[in-house]
């Protein structure tokens, strides 16, 4: 993977492969535009963001996004988001990665995210009420194993192999596809399609490992 985009921004505590990096800050985008609407500060910096090169899919994904955010204004976006992801009764669509993997309530994958957030020395932040399986939850998670943290080195590719395959690889792509399918997508459609084209790319690299 060759993207050198110019995404959310993440602090590294030591200086990691430009692909490595590339990968943290995908992951560090996806969760800021998944875990709550986009800030206006996130929607200038993709909109003046310039091209990527590589793979195709993701080049092309990324300059919609890139042209929608140059069109889309922080209270819109908001508005989108709830309309999307918070509606009252049934939200047209979940973000949760239970959901996408059919998890019977004996067996939800929030009750093996804890046990495996606790062994990976992460867990929910107090201020988060979202349950663990939110998906940009767990967009957050890959970007501090792939990226490290403060007091935190990356996480070896085994380890963030398993937790993408575990929790991630279907769901999110469930997600993007739910959210291509959606009337009431008009932003969140370009963030989709970034965020499957570079999923695509990430199960690509797994598989090779």
């Amino acid at each position: 993977m060759s993207a050198q985009a110019a995404v959310a921004p993440v602090t590294l505590q030591r200086m990691l492969p430009p692909e490595e990096a590339a990968r943290g800050d995908f992951y560090a985008l996806l969760a800021g535009l998944f875990v709550a609407p986009p800030s206006a500060a996130l929607l200038a910096q993709l909109a003046a963001a310039g091209p990527i090169e590589g793979d195709p899919a993701l080049a092309r994904a990324w300059q919609g996004l890139v042209d929608a955010s140059k069109a889309m204004d922080s209270a819109a976006a908001a508005f989108e988001y709830d309309e999307l992801f918070a509606a009252v009764g049934k939200a047209p669509v979940s973000m949760y990665a239970g959901y996408y993997l059919g998890a019977p309530a004996i067996d939800h994958p929030r009750v093996r995210l804890q046990s495996d957030l606790a062994a990976l020395g992460l867990a929910r932040a107090e201020r988060v009420s979202e349950p663990e399986d939110h998906l940009g939850g767990l967009f957050e998670v890959m970007r501090v194993l792939v990226a490290g943290a403060p007091g935190r080195k990356p996480s070896p590719l085994a380890e963030q192999k398993r937790f993408y395959q575990a929790y991630l690889e279907r769901a999110a792509a469930g997600l993007f596809a739910a959210l291509a399918a959606a009337p009431q997508a008009n932003y969140y459609r370009h963030a989709a399609a970034v965020g499957a084209a570079f999923m695509a790319l990430e199960s690509q690299s797994f598989q090779l490992e």
